[in-house]
């Protein structure tokens, strides 16, 4: 068993489980971690793919009466049902945009000065939204995500294709977008976790579908015991980092705003283009 393979695979599964739900974008967090660890080979992506899918597990079990309530109530008009039909219309955008341009942002975003910058950005922005939330004289129009109407679940959607730019964050798009549109801070990042379940979900089986295409048309990809071994691990700890991470966050979110994450985002992100710019690590 190569050891060092196992503690990369240790490494990314909590980088991977602690930043899926926080808006500091976790696709990026990897994009770094896998280049300063030299994680590289034909089966990374799949590796990915695989402990995206133990993060979300953590919110499909923590979440697990209310998801059994939904599937039990699912054909019967009620709240259940419209969260489902709110969920599945704030998925179709970045459904519908992913399969038509997942394959360029790939090849032509998926680099460290494309993710800190993102970064930055990303920060500079959310200074800018809990400035003037804070500003709000007036509760949230949306006090649960069950309060929330389609046309609120669909430009939730919207805002998630944000996330397609790696850097972005997925869970800062749509947390931090709902709050523009009105939402509580409890319901932008209640539906955030749902909406994970379908899109990441999505993303998995559509991924692995071309991961494995490729690899049966150039024979180029041999599945190894320590590979076993290395997938178990990642998806095994980024499932129990995104459990904590989930209760965390619903506990933080209650009384605080997410401007940490914004200076975070930014220092992270100069830190980033400096030693990129400078030579220092060859990114």
């Amino acid at each position: 068993m190569d050891l060092i393979y196992q503690i990369k695979a240790f490494i990314l599964g909590i980088v991977e489980g602690l930043t899926e739900f926080l808006p500091i974008s976790s696709t990026g967090h990897l994009i770094i971690a896998g280049d300063l660890l030299n994680f590289d080979g034909p089966e990374v992506n799949t590796f990915s793919i695989a402990i995206q899918a133990g993060a979300i597990f953590a919110v499909c079990w923590f979440y697990r009466v209310k998801l059994w309530n939904i599937l039990t109530h699912l054909f019967k008009p009620g709240k259940e049902q419209q969260l489902a039909i709110n969920i599945v219309v704030a998925f179709l955008p970045a459904a519908v945009l992913g399969v038509i341009f997942a394959d360029m942002i790939e090849r032509l975003l998926f680099n460290a000065v494309t993710v800190a910058t993102a970064l930055v950005v990303g920060g500079l922005i959310i200074f800018w939204i809990e400035n003037l939330h804070a500003k709000r004289s007036y509760a949230p129009r949306v006090q649960t995500m069950d309060d929330m109407t389609i046309k609120d679940a669909f430009l939730v959607g919207c805002m998630q294709c944000i996330a397609m730019i790696p850097g972005t964050s997925r869970s800062g798009s749509t947390i931090i977008g709902g709050l523009v549109l009105g939402l509580s801070r409890k319901a932008a990042t209640e539906f955030s976790f749902f909406l994970a379940i379908p899109t990441i979900f999505g993303a998995t089986v559509y991924s692995l579908g071309k991961t494995f295409l490729r690899v049966s048309n150039e024979h180029s990809f041999v599945w190894t015991s320590e590979m076993t071994w290395g997938f178990s691990i990642g998806f095994v700890v980024s499932f129990i980092s995104a459990l904590i991470v989930v209760k965390w966050l619903l506990r933080y979110v209650s009384s605080n705003d997410f401007k940490p994450f914004g200076w975070y985002r930014i220092i992270f992100g100069v830190v980033i283009l400096g030693t990129h710019f400078s030579g220092l690590v060859q990114w």
